[in-house]
């Protein structure tokens, strides 16, 4: 008489081999989402920054010396699906085509002062700040995750 069914010691074996891969898998899985995270950062910033450029050379073309004053058309903080980075206050003045919405969560952006930004990767805000006399968009070496964004 034959038998079709797997014995005790072929299901452990299983069992134990998928353990071994799961716990290789894992981490590497985790690993993989804060790299997005960080290339996702560092890919907003030098699109803010282009952008910026942007703006500048098409107002030393009309004639105007200053950089743009704000990179949107909030006075103050953001809240969660506030749009950022889209324009100088006023709406005929677009810096980037289409905003980046504000967020608290991993990954995002969010206004928390005039000219102020904070960008969340691997829990940890890094603060970024634009300065309108040079047309800069920085954060602090070596404060959160500016050199790895940076």
């Amino acid at each position: 008489m034959k038998r079709f069914a797997f014995t005790m010691i072929e299901l452990v074996f299983v069992i134990v081999v998928l353990g071994i891969l799961a716990a290789i898998a894992i981490p590497r899985f985790s690993a993989t989402r804060d790299d997005a995270q960080i290339a996702k950062g560092r890919s907003d910033i030098s699109a803010i920054r282009a952008a910026i450029v942007s703006e500048r050379q098409t107002r030393l073309l009309q004639g105007q010396t200053a950089y743009i004053n704000h990179l949107d058309s909030l006075a103050g903080a953001s809240a969660d699906g506030n749009i950022l980075f889209d324009n100088n206050g006023t709406v005929s003045n677009t810096l980037l085509q289409y905003g980046i919405t504000a967020a608290s969560t991993n990954g995002h952006w969010r206004k928390t002062a005039a000219d102020t930004y904070q960008y969340r990767a691997l829990g940890v805000d890094t603060q970024f700040t634009y300065t309108q006399a040079t047309g800069r968009f920085d954060c602090v070496a070596n404060a959160g995750n500016c050199n790895l964004l940076t």
